[in-house]
């Protein structure tokens, strides 16, 4: 099929709202420059296009002849000179290509030198700030600011208003050395969660100064503590996230390429292992190995992977689980940074290159996460976890980006520097989620978790509600056993700001906040039977604006479909009760001690 038709047939599928729009539109940008596409993409492009994958042909275009100043190229072979020695060049020598001129195989070394000189006396490189993305975070602080002062009034506005002390605390924090110091200090919860856990007899003080009756009271005071949440997170994370995107933006490539060793743990995954190791064949990194462990699979994962044989070095042991597949690999594996790829995930073709580049910014910098996407955006459930996945990294990862306490390095596309992985230990089976449990434990070794979010990588979601719950209720019981194992971190200052912010607000996330999210939509209801329903619409209004705000944000920094953000009331109204739900339920389930087990979802195959 030639390159106009397969253009036109990829249109009329994006106007269907065929497959994955955000993938749809990558394709259909490389099919137009007639770059070269991977076999995967080519697979799924033969899916939704009904087509046969041999007729999905991209190549460039020939120019019927050869201009005719150019013909002399092909017709003299003494045509290029080099310019430091003026000796004439024959095609078939070695030779150097450096701004626009060739060198001969004599000089390469001369020049080559000077571009080492070059670069290394290169500014930094200057890139003017997204006007955008300062309006809209102007644009959420002032909407909080004022909805906060004119519509809650003056006294609860001096509750909030501690945030932004807390805020500029952590700020100036930020600018010393993010690695923790084993410095001995009195064990106490940081001020981050003091402050939030301690807001409602704060709340309850000023509301009762305000005279409100004994009825009241508890719905305005928990109302205001979930506002209080958002407000100070929105104050903290918002801002950073801004900072983080321009850091990232400014950062030189890297400048050497460690040996790299990609892991990819499976267990009956034959409905997508072939795209995934086809993906990481077709990345470019130049000095790469590819290390497949089968955890005893029972299907045909195994034999596919065979097929591979050749180009990677294919493992098989008896099943244990991931963590015993992820320490498999690692006995075997060479390289200096160690790459881990869930089955079900396909990279982007420079994430090797751009995943490394987070090693270059400290050299205490122990691991790096990838930018995480959901590739199957095909209905209402995965739209919202497409959503909530951009969020999360493109606004609260970024925020602990800056201070160097990612606490989720994920097993879909994570890199780590090895000698710091053997120092923190195997990764261990006491959890049912052993990517947190191991970024934790680096955490606590005094190192720092980096994110990368142009180190892309595009995973399945659940697209049904019972796969999302199989897969969810694994991730949160396993969070919340980690969350156990680490609680001493809460309370150790030398953790630093594991200690200081991000396991606070982890604890928030995962124990407080759904807790207060039901009790929220209780008392809500409680107010407008008791006659206060204008100050709840106030209330449910703020946090409405906010969140689609974010989301804006959000989306324009990690350069995502704006169509997406039609969903984020989901993620206020419907999506966020399921989740809040599911946590709860992982809790219980802890202190009865119920025995977590591995769920997961149904593979698609897209």
């Amino acid at each position: 099929m030639d390159k106009n038709s397969l253009i036109e047939r990829l249109a009329d599928a994006m106007e269907q709202s065929k497959g994955d729009l955000g993938r749809n539109q990558y394709l259909l940008k490389r099919i137009q420059k007639n770059r070269e596409i991977l076999n995967s993409d080519k697979q799924y492009l033969a899916k939704i296009l009904n087509l046969d994958f041999l007729d999905i042909i991209v190549e460039p275009e020939i120019p019927k002849q050869i201009p005719k100043k150019d013909k002399s190229i092909f017709l003299n072979p003494n045509l290029v000179k080099c310019p430091t020695c003026n000796r004439e060049i024959k095609l078939y020598e070695k030779s150097l290509r450096y701004q626009n001129s060739w060198y001969c195989e004599n000089c390469i070394p001369k020049i080559q030198n000077k571009i080492t000189e070059i670069i290394e006396k290169e500014e930094p490189v200057k890139i003017k700030p997204d006007a955008v993305q300062i309006g809209l975070t102007i644009t959420i602080v002032v909407f909080l600011a004022t909805s906060v002062y004119f519509i809650l009034g003056s006294l609860s506005t001096i509750a909030m208003g501690i945030g932004g002390v807390i805020t500029i605390y952590h700020l100036v924090g930020a600018t010393g050395k993010l690695y923790s110091r084993n410095k001995p200090g009195m064990r106490a919860p940081s001020m981050f969660l003091i402050m939030l856990l301690g807001s409602p007899f704060v709340i309850a003080g000023l509301i009762a100064y305000e005279g409100y009756t004994l009825l009241e009271s508890p719905v305005r005071i928990i109302l205001l503590w979930a506002m209080t949440i958002s407000f100070w997170s929105t104050m903290l994370f918002v801002p950073m996230a801004v900072v983080s995107k321009y850091r990232e933006e400014i950062q030189k490539d890297a400048k050497t390429y460690p040996k790299i060793s990609v892991i990819i743990p499976a267990y009956n995954e034959e409905k997508v292992i072939s795209n995934t190791i086809e993906g990481l064949l077709e990345t470019k990194y130049p000095n790469k190995e590819i290390i497949f462990v089968d955890d005893g699979s029972t299907d045909n994962t195994l034999s596919i992977a065979m097929q591979y044989k050749d180009k990677i070095q294919v493992l098989h042991k008896e099943n244990g689980g991931k963590a015993t597949a992820l320490n498999y690999g690692l006995v075997y594996a060479k390289g200096d940074v160690i790459v881990i790829v869930d089955a079900d995930t396909i990279i982007g073709r420079n994430s090797l290159k751009e995943i490394v580049k987070g090693f270059e910014i400290n050299e205490h910098v122990a691991a790096v996460a990838g930018n995480i996407k959901v590739r199957n955006q095909v209905n209402w459930i995965t739209k919202c976890q497409a959503l909530e996945y951009i969020t999360g990294i493109q606004i609260v990862r970024r925020a602990f980006d800056i201070f160097g306490s990612i606490t989720i390095v994920p097993g879909a596309l994570g890199a780590f520097k090895k000698s710091f992985l053997k120092e923190a230990g195997a990764y261990g089976k006491d959890t049912i989620v052993e990517d947190f449990d191991q970024t934790i434990k680096l955490l606590k070794a005094g190192l720092i978790t980096q994110g990368s979010s142009k180190a892309t990588a595009y995973t399945e979601a659940p697209n049904t509600l019972k796969d999302f719950i199989a897969q969810r209720k694994r991730w949160y019981r396993g969070n919340i056993q980690v969350l156990k194992r680490h609680s001493d971190a809460l309370t150790n200052p030398r953790f630093g700001y594991l200690q200081r912010l991000s396991l606070p607000y982890l604890f928030l996330g995962m124990v407080v906040t759904p807790i207060v999210g039901f009790i929220s939509a209780i008392n809500a209801i409680v107010g407008v039977a008791l006659g206060d329903g204008w100050y709840v619409l106030q209330i449910t209004g703020i946090f409405i604006v906010v969140h689609y705000l974010m989301t804006l944000l959000a989306i324009r920094i990690d350069g995502e479909d704006p169509k997406l953000a039609w969903h984020a009331i989901f993620l206020v109204f419907g999506f966020k009760q399921l989740i809040d739900a599911l946590l709860i339920k992982a809790m219980i389930e802890q202190l009865s001690n119920k025995k977590a087990i591995w769920t997961s979802a149904k593979r698609i195959g897209v």
